[in-house]
């Protein structure tokens, strides 16, 4: 699907052509061939879309709902990043667990090991970590973050502040430690 988003108008992103997925991944694109510029706008409430009918006692469509916009204002917050969310979740618990291996990795992030290699090789590519040989097992492959992970990795930690501030404010201290619990009882 197509549209002009008002958001655009009158901005550096007059005049380009914005592209919506499923996931209301926004992708805007020049007439002039450019790199890819990807971005994420919070969907805006219409009138009359809060009226959803007997879905609106699904638990399911309450959490994709949320899940939505937790991630389009992630996505807008860590723009200028070029960093996604697991690729700051691998860059954290690197930082948490020097020596970790890939394995461990994977397990710790309840990732297959395929999709896990592929973001390390992204990461080990941008030269935000290193890969050596593992002292305590000699068969794994042991990761560490470089000085530019580490420097990407503080900056990605003030941009989640951000967003985790956008997120908490909606909730008092006693919610947040609910909804965690309550949310932690799903994905366990």
């Amino acid at each position: 699907m197509t549209f002009r988003s008002p958001a655009t108008a009158g901005s550096a992103f007059a005049g380009w052509t914005v592209f919506v997925s499923y996931t209301n991944k926004l992708t805007v694109r020049s007439k002039m061939p450019r790199s890819k510029e990807v971005i994420t706008f919070t969907t805006p409430r219409v009138p009359g879309d809060e009226d959803v009918g007997e879905i609106r006692n699904i638990v399911g469509f309450h959490i994709r709902l949320a899940h939505g916009a937790v991630y389009r204002h992630f996505t807008e917050t860590f723009a200028h990043l070029d960093l996604t969310q697991k690729q700051v979740s691998v860059l954290w618990l690197v930082n948490d667990h020097p020596e970790i291996a890939q394995t461990g990795l994977a397990h710790r992030m309840r990732m297959d090991r395929a999709t896990t290699m592929a973001i390390v090789n992204r990461l080990e590519s941008r030269g935000y970590l290193a890969r050596s040989r593992s002292k305590q097992d000699g068969r794994k492959q042991a990761l560490r973050l470089t000085a530019s992970g580490r420097t990407a990795l503080e900056t990605a930690k003030r941009a989640i502040r951000q967003h985790e501030q956008w997120l908490k404010s909606r909730f008092t201290s006693k919610e947040v430690a609910k909804l965690i619990e309550l949310l932690t009882r799903i994905h366990e």
